[in-house]
């Protein structure tokens, strides 16, 4: 049984006990007074918009039997009596007591990181995985430096796998979250032009994911490498127990799309050693072929079966709004309003394009973020994706869009800007999606989901 004792929060750098002799065995850790369990070690995190040390008292009142504060807090809860663990940080006191936790863990951790697909990789691998194991996978995208340990914590003696996601956009956050991991088996999803306001370039992005690498090996872990990423492939030598996957003939995984039904639905072939897969996927686009690859990967090695990998495939969903297929009576949306960068919007539109139901293409595109000093050469190099995938129409919003649409002024496309959300929501109001394949797509602070919410209800009454 995975257990806290009282040994293991005097490891904590910085902290102080106060009534010891009153700690009993710690089964369950929170950062939330609502999820506090009869037993649990409550932790007052200070964030963007909360601070959990105003929930301390409903915490103890919901059953917690510790509060671990910050140590300049504690004179407010004198007339509290349950034991106090104080600290100079709560936020890194958390990522100690996650590492703690994860090496009482006899679960094989697997980490995902990548500048896209990283999150629905993950989902895919998780459920593959649960064929023959046990799995705990990180839930949504709760991948920064709260969610990889609340993502360890939530994992018990009960799972065999942890599949963990872990997010950056700063240097430095990636190795933080693999020390605490200590991952058996680290992949990188592609190193793509995403978080390039902190992270600079494609080079600065594969420093920063290249701590996950290297800490699964000082872990004596396995790494799985993208051969179809330039960057990634060319430093793979480096790397001893690497297994290396990708639509390249060399990879040790190899795949291929071989068709795409008429709504866009990859068919691919997987080749490892004496194994071959053929299945039509139930998601969609070239990008989710690719998160399959590297999901179908780590389930060969670590030992599934074709049968559970096709058994798994079958119950694969769409994560979120990542490139989720509405079906209507007349028209397709596409909705990918999860986030934006150059590389998915890139995937969506060639989507747009493969979906053959219908002729009529149409895109309503919101600004891409986090691009650095080169978002307006990223927003205007969509163009030739635009021309190239036979796009009959683009509705945008937002200043890089506009540099976009700019471009576009010129071209056989019927095309319109606009200033305000309050314009183009009365537009999409009065749009007539009729026969149309309709993509929405935005990074996550446009917002594009609203736009996108319009259409299905207008398409439900």
């Amino acid at each position: 049984m995975v257990v806290l004792n009282i040994e293991d929060l005097f490891k904590l750098p910085t902290a102080r006990i106060f009534n010891p002799d009153e700690i009993k065995p710690i089964r369950n850790v929170t950062i939330d007074s609502r999820g506090v369990k009869k037993g649990s070690l409550f932790i007052a995190i200070r964030g963007k918009n909360y601070d959990g040390h105003s929930f301390v008292r409903q915490a103890v009142k919901n059953g917690a039997a510790i509060a671990l504060i910050n140590r300049n807090k504690l004179v407010e809860f004198d007339d509290i009596d349950v034991p106090f663990v104080t600290v100079k940080n709560t936020t890194k006191a958390l990522g100690e007591i996650a590492k703690i936790w994860r090496r009482k863990l006899n679960a094989v951790v697997i980490a995902v990181t990548g500048s896209s697909g990283k999150t629905s990789t993950k989902d895919i691998m998780a459920e593959l995985l649960s064929e023959k194991y046990r799995v705990k996978k990180t839930e949504s995208n709760n991948n920064n430096n709260i969610g990889v340990p609340l993502t360890i914590l939530a994992a018990n003696e009960k799972h065999d796998v942890l599949v963990v996601e872990v997010g950056t956009n700063h240097f430095g956050e990636v190795e933080y979250s693999a020390k605490i991991l200590e991952p058996n088996n680290a992949l990188i999803t592609n190193i793509g032009n995403s978080h390039l306001e902190f992270l600079k370039n494609k080079r600065g992005v594969l420093k920063e994911k290249k701590a996950l690498y290297d800490m699964a090996i000082a872990n004596s872990g396995k790494i799985f490498i993208n051969y179809d990423d330039p960057l990634l492939k060319n430093f793979s030598p480096m790397y001893k127990n690497r297994v290396t996957y990708g639509f390249d003939k060399r990879a040790e995984i190899s795949g291929r799309i071989i068709n795409y039904t008429s709504d866009g639905r990859p068919i691919v072939n997987i080749k490892y050693k004496n194994t071959i897969i053929n299945t039509d996927l139930p998601l969609y686009g070239e990008q989710s072929a690719n998160n399959y690859l590297a999901a179908i990967s780590v389930a060969l090695k670590l030992g599934l079966t074709k049968d559970q990998i096709k058994k798994g495939t079958k119950r694969l969903s769409v994560t979120g709004s990542r490139l989720k297929v509405n079906h209507k009576r007349n028209f397709i949306l596409i909705d990918d309003t999860y986030n934006s960068n150059p590389d998915s919007a890139r995937y969506a539109i060639e989507l747009v394009n493969r979906v053959k139901t219908y002729s009529r293409k149409v895109l309503i595109l919101g600004d891409m973020f986090e691009l650095g000093k080169d978002k307006i050469k990223f927003h205007r190099s969509l163009s030739s994706v635009i021309k190239k995938n036979l796009i009959n129409e683009l509705y945008s919003i937002g200043p890089g869009m506009k540099v976009l649409y700019e471009s576009l002024k010129n071209q056989k496309i019927l095309i319109k800007h606009f200033r305000t959300r309050r314009s183009l929501e009365k537009f999409i109001r009065n749009f007539d999606p009729t026969n149309s394949v309709i993509l929405v797509k935005g990074s996550r602070g446009m917002r594009m989901e609203e736009f996108a919410n319009i259409l299905l209800e207008r398409a439900a009454n």
